[in-house]
């Protein structure tokens, strides 16, 4: 078997086997291979596709390259959530605490800011001394003392993955449909979860632009998941405004934990975030109404038991607990800008594409290079929408707050925030915010 022949057979549209799907990861993670080999056999894929059957190879052996999470009797109870990313997306950090109080164990293997969307890493260690590289018998320990950790996402889990990411990156085929399944779902099955749920998103400040994409890209994910015996259900979200209020590292984690504590009852996120829950508890038996399931998970944030659950990870990972009760424990920024709507009216849509550019402007997802330049990251920085969509607003009302720690990178960022609000005299319509939800038993569930 050589390589040349395989990148061929691909580019004539034939399907691979396992055993030749194996060979092209062994020969990467073995370094047998050029990088321009398989850039080639990576566009060959791009354009000639890979079949449901060659999708589930890849992912298994994507997710063999390396080591697997062993939870040991836990094993078929974990649980793990992963989202497509977009803006204000802190749902990873509300969710997490509020499963493990339900007694669900949750090991989330979270990743860094990546484009325009920060990343759930970077906002965790807004939280001073808080402790994200975990080993992986330490996120094993974690899990079984208190039902959650979340942890980045440790070398030695599919790094077959890691190296053809890379590739995908600087190929441009970064966006085929089998790629992004079989990287996603190895990932969570090298971190050792048996129930995966995944928030797909679509919209002006997603990756998927169109509901039909994140459908498709849905569907192909949740049938990889049941190839390999693992149960995947997928959530098709919207991305076209931006989460919650709050953007950026420190001042989204202090809007989670207003969540916990119970002071945000409505809304987006705290709707989003009961929804993930109430199907995580209804996917593993614990209850088959959504309705008492949803009585029961806001009794765990009433009661404090989300908030404390919180408390415990934020302990077991080194974190100062003291942010809980005290926001001035999180670096705070140079200049708090309000800025004030220039009209009366009704606030039509906020474009999450637009809020995104700001944020990115004022280094809430800094490290990542945009030609020639590299916005450094700041955890301290951010904007908060003081209005959301369907809200009234008087002019000179203070519309949205920035927080920054540089001038310049401020009035940017001011220009961008301006653009993204839509504001007239007439109330919006109340749109969904879960577009549909595709399960493991090809189910499609219009909400």
């Amino acid at each position: 078997m050589d390589f040349i022949s395989l990148i061929e057979k691909k580019k004539q549209g034939k399907a691979h086997s396992k055993e030749e799907i194996c060979f092209i990861v062994k020969s990467l993670m073995e370094e047998k291979v050029y990088d321009s080999q398989i850039s080639s056999w990576l566009m060959a894929v791009y354009f000639k596709g890979l079949s449901l059957e060659e999708t589930a190879y890849l992912t298994e052996a994507l997710a063999a390259s390396g080591s697997t999470i062993n939870f040991g009797e836990l094993s078929s109870l974990i649980v793990d959530k992963h989202s497509t990313g977009g803006v204000g997306d802190k749902v990873t950090i509300t969710l997490i605490p509020l499963l493990a109080a339900a007694g669900v164990p949750v090991a989330k293997l979270a990743d860094r800011g990546l484009g325009y969307a920060a990343g759930t890493v970077d906002k965790l260690e807004s939280i001073p001394s808080l402790n994200t590289n975990l080993t992986t018998q330490a996120i094993v320990n974690q899990v079984k003392n208190i039902n959650a950790v979340i942890a980045s996402q440790a070398e030695e889990l599919a790094p077959a993955d890691k190296k053809l990411y890379a590739l995908r990156n600087i190929t441009a085929t970064y966006d085929s449909d089998v790629l992004i399944a079989a990287s996603i779902i190895s990932k969570k099955i090298a971190s050792g979860a048996s129930n995966i749920i995944l928030d797909v998103k679509y919209g002006s400040g997603a990756f998927m632009k169109t509901p039909d994409d994140a459908v498709r890209l849905s569907k192909l994910m949740v049938e990889v998941g049941k190839q390999l015996n693992k149960s995947v259900t997928a959530v098709v979200t919207s991305m076209e405004e931006p989460l919650g209020r709050a953007i950026g590292n420190s001042i989204e984690v202090i809007e989670a934990i207003e969540f916990l504590k119970g002071k945000i009852e409505k809304g987006d996120l705290a709707n989003l975030t009961y929804y993930f829950a109430t199907t995580v508890l209804m996917n593993m038996d614990i209850y088959d109404n959504k309705d008492e399931a949803e009585r029961f998970l806001r009794n765990l944030v009433h009661s404090g038991k989300a908030l404390e659950k919180f408390r415990e990870l934020i302990i077991a990972q080194g974190g100062d607990t003291e942010v809980i009760d005290n926001y001035d424990r999180f670096e705070l920024p140079a200049f708090k800008i309000e800025c004030e709507s220039k009209k009366s009216g009704y606030v039509q849509f906020i474009n999450a594409y637009n809020i995104a550019r700001a944020a990115k402007i004022l280094g809430v997802s800094g490290g990542i290079n945009e030609g020639e330049n590299k916005h450094p990251l700041d955890l301290s920085a951010g904007i908060y929408l003081n209005k959301k969509s369907g809200e009234y607003v008087n002019k000179g009302d203070v519309l949205y707050t920035i927080y920054s720690n540089d001038d310049d990178s401020t009035k940017i960022a001011q220009k961008y925030c301006d653009e993204a609000f839509s504001i007239n005299d007439t109330k919006p319509c109340h749109t969904n915010l879960v577009y549909t939800v595709i399960g493991t038993k090809e189910e499609e569930e219009d909400v």
